[in-house]
């Protein structure tokens, strides 16, 4: 069972500060939902949205800045500092009455988040060197996150009974103070020491992406997290479509929906390991991205039919689908990069798969929203089951299945991908292991 690994005690306390945290990120989503009606009225839609894209935008730019220049750092000062930053920004939220200064507020905060999530990530893997280990405190994250969506907002409501939502500010603030005494009080392994990274800031920003973009997995991995967005945008954006005007139904049926994505995400989390262990990445990975295209084509079907009360079961499996296959994706996306990346870069290579996800939701929730709007929900359905299906099968041809052989250009003599690889001029020439293989076995020239 996942939950095993919490026997460690420093990675229980490192999960209970991200659930504390997520908790407070929570309450903090709600509360500034409502916090943009007070000041904005019935424009407080196109404030969350710019709010939204400025979020996603901090997340692109400045992850890979933090992962640039993350090693000069300890790592519980980086960590920390965040979190205190993020519990500034709780602190100033309820005063602020002008929509400008809650834009300013949201980059300041989200900044602070590409900061701590990518160097987080980093840390996991040297608190839990065993792959069945990490793998299990992955499928804890996921579950982590999917929970945190249910119950962040139920918290809230029941809060919101008893004090006005200014306090749901107080609730963030308590969040990320804790997540901030955790980490300060838990003993870290040290980062891998570096040697200086040669050139200059933009060739320390952009190392991270250019490692991800050198390994045909992250390549795909890259490809998958944008069949994700396609879907997650979908559900996220054009769920209170469906049940409001689509199905005709109350306000209470929207929890229910988004209820539906997070059961079949968890479900998938919690058999992840086991499964993985018998399989590897690459079937589940890929099978999750295929998962994905039909049930777009599912949702079309439903799209398509103007009456029947059998619509509501299938949007509701149609969202657990959608659910379990983001869960088949994301949950593993993690092995890969620890597999992908030297320890020295380890970071900057998290930091990279944050912000290239991120952009992948910068580009498909506008496009959810626009050509929802625009031209209703079946071309939203069209469009970005497209972009799902173009991404799915770029994946399955990026990846290489085992025993192909291949060559990888630039890559380091210690990179772990061409560990055991044959030099070749200008590279590396090996193929890929099936499960419990061992490493990469060289070919001849």
């Amino acid at each position: 069972m996942p939950a095993t690994v919490l026997r460690d005690r420093v990675y229980r306390r490192l999960f209970t500060a991200q659930v504390v945290a997520l908790v407070g990120t929570g309450l903090a989503t709600v509360a500034l939902g409502l916090l943009a009606y007070d000041i904005a009225g019935a424009d407080a839609g196109a404030v969350l949205g710019t709010a939204l894209a400025i979020k996603m935008t901090a997340y692109v730019v400045i992850a890979p800045l933090v992962g640039a220049f993350a090693d000069r750092l300890p790592r519980r000062v980086l960590l920390v500092g965040a979190d205190l930053l993020r519990a500034g920004v709780a602190v100033a939220l309820p005063f602020v009455d002008q929509v400008w200064q809650v834009y300013v507020l949201v980059f300041v905060l989200q900044s602070a988040s590409a900061a701590f999530t990518p160097a987080f990530q980093a840390v996991i893997p040297d608190v839990l060197p065993e792959e069945r280990d990490y793998t299990r405190a992955l499928s804890l994250a996921r579950l982590a996150y999917d929970l945190e969506s249910l119950f962040s907002p139920a918290l809230a409501a029941a809060l919101l009974t008893a004090v006005g939502y200014h306090r749901l500010f107080t609730g963030t603030l308590l969040g990320f103070l804790g997540s901030a005494a955790l980490v300060a009080t838990t003993a870290l392994p040290r980062a891998t020491t570096l040697a200086s990274r040669a050139g200059g800031a933009y060739a320390r920003a952009t190392a991270g992406t250019r490692l991800f973009l050198a390994v045909p997995e992250l390549r795909a991995l890259l490809a998958l997290n944008l069949a994700v967005a396609a879907a997650s945008a979908l559900v996220t954006v054009q769920s209170v479509v469906y049940v409001r005007d689509f199905l005709g139904l109350g306000a209470g049926a929207v929890p229910l929906a988004l209820g539906a994505y997070g059961a079949g995400s968890m479900a998938v989390a919690l058999a992840l390991p086991r499964i993985l262990e018998r399989t590897g990445d690459r079937p589940v990975m890929l099978r999750g991205g295929l998962l994905l295209v039909v049930v777009f084509a599912a949702t079309g079907a439903i799209t398509a039919s103007d009456d029947g009360s059998w619509r509501v079961p299938a949007l509701l499996a149609a969202w657990c689908g959608f659910g379990a296959g983001c869960s088949m994706v994301l949950t593993p996306a993690g092995r890969l990069v620890r597999r992908a990346a030297p320890d020295r870069e380890r970071t900057a290579v998290f930091a990279a798969q944050f912000s290239l996800s991120h952009s992948c939701w910068l580009l498909t929730y506008p496009l959810a929203g626009w050509v929802g709007a625009t031209a209703g929900l079946a071309a939203a359905v069209t469009v970005l089951g497209a972009v799902a299906g173009c991404a799915a099968v770029a994946a399955t041809l990026l990846w290489p299945a085992p025993g192909t052989v291949h060559e990888h250009p630039g890559l380091a003599a210690d990179h772990p991908h061409v560990s055991g690889a044959l030099r070749v001029p200008g590279g590396w020439r090996h193929s890929h292991p099936r499960v419990g293989d061992g490493p990469h076995p060289a070919t001849s020239a």
